[in-house]
């Protein structure tokens, strides 16, 4: 491979009238074949649109979730809703804030969502039960990119770490090796049907944002959570894995972010290939020197971010060159795949925070940022 290859984190917008028809079915209307043909035209469309937009290792757009982690309820059993929980990761940031994220919560992030954001906890027996939804959305995918010419294609699916929280199970291992075992079936179909796999895991960073946590506490959870996930990928080939790791809020002020610095290392010792982060956000440009300091494991490669998921601004391809360099510079033009911070659209919703119209040019420059950075690597 002689130029950067191009991706993005999964989500995209899910078309209006696949909308309609998913907030009838949840709803309670009988429209299941409505569904189902909606879902699978809105696959067809989203991956030839990525194709023609310049994405080499393309996604369903995850057309058929009301959101990233929220659709493993329909899928694993043993969770009941908890209304009213908060969120510990994002507590530092609305106490700084707090009338700009109740508007921010109010209308942006979450104000057009099909299902409103509700944690859950276990309550019982932990078992997966979604195979039929799991099999439709491989199908549909599997059927998208033969009919495309995408390079290849990944699944996204959930951390053990993010489904909820436990009220049943005696110790916590014992329920995070629960969610673990449910959550591989989903793993393991992914692989089996020729694609790679993502890991969609934001909980992470957010451990380190947990003001109710000791450093100490911090890091055995952390230890804790890469055991896991380990544990649920185990016999899978490593060069089919790929990891992302984001910070929850999208657009705002993010002072209380965790640096980079802080779990990157956890983030290598997970058994991956792959590692997307964001990097976009200016919040988090700067940390490509990170790079200086921490040495990439040999068969390993970065996915960054280098157009950002919370802003509605195009970037200059001339700018996500330049992104792609610094990279390179530090692990290797060989080792660095052009991603984006995070997914446009990990809920569905009627209002995403950046227009379709948007992505799909920040996709274009993404592939012609891209192609610069090549050009200069591969000449030198």
């Amino acid at each position: 491979m002689s130029r950067i290859l191009t991706t993005h984190v999964g989500s995209l917008a899910r078309p209006r009238a696949l909308l309609d028809v998913m907030k009838a079915n949840i709803e309670g209307a009988d429209n299941r074949p409505a569904l189902e043909a909606g879902i699978r035209d809105a696959v067809f469309t989203s991956v030839e649109q990525q194709v023609a937009d310049g994405i080499d290792i393309v996604a369903d757009g995850e057309m058929s979730k009301v959101g990233f982690f929220a659709y493993v309820r329909d899928r694993i059993s043993g969770f009941e809703p908890r209304p009213g929980q908060g969120y510990a990761a994002f507590d530092a940031e609305v106490e700084a804030f707090p009338e700009y994220y109740q508007h921010y919560f109010g209308e942006a992030m979450l104000g057009g969502n099909l299902v409103p954001f509700v944690p859950v906890a276990c309550t019982g027996p932990v078992s997966y039960h979604g195979t039929e939804q799991l099999q439709r959305d491989l199908k549909n995918l599997r059927d998208a990119v033969d009919a495309s010419s995408a390079q290849h294609a990944f699944v996204p699916s959930v951390a053990p770490t993010g489904v909820g929280s436990n009220e049943f199970y005696p110790r916590e291992s014992d329920y995070l090796a629960a969610v673990a075992d449910a959550l591989r079936v989903e793993y393991t179909a992914a692989i089996d049907a020729g694609f790679s796999l993502q890991i969609d895991d934001p909980f992470l960073p957010d451990l380190f944002a947990d003001r109710h946590l000791t450093s100490a506490q911090i890091r055995e959870k952390a230890d804790d959570y890469i055991q896991i996930l380990n544990h649920a990928l185990r016999g899978i080939p490593q060069e089919r894995i790929r990891y992302h790791t984001c910070y929850s809020i999208n657009e705002g002020p993010r002072i209380h972010d965790v640096p980079f610095i802080e779990f990157v290392n956890y983030m290598l010792a997970l058994n991956a290939a792959d590692y997307s982060f964001e990097a976009g956000n200016v919040r988090h440009e700067h940390e490509y020197h990170i790079w200086e300091q921490v040495k990439l494991p040999q068969g390993k490669r970065l996915i960054p971010g280098v157009i950002c998921h919370a802003s509605n601004t195009v970037e200059h391809p001339e700018l996500i060159a330049e992104r792609l360099i610094r990279f390179a510079e530090r692990v290797g033009k060989e080792n660095v795949i052009a991603g984006v911070d995070c997914g446009f659209s990990s809920q569905a919703t009627y209002k995403p925070e950046v227009h379709p119209s948007v992505v799909r040019e920040k996709f274009r420059a993404l592939r012609a940022g891209a192609d610069l950075a090549s050009q200069k690597l591969w000449s030198r």
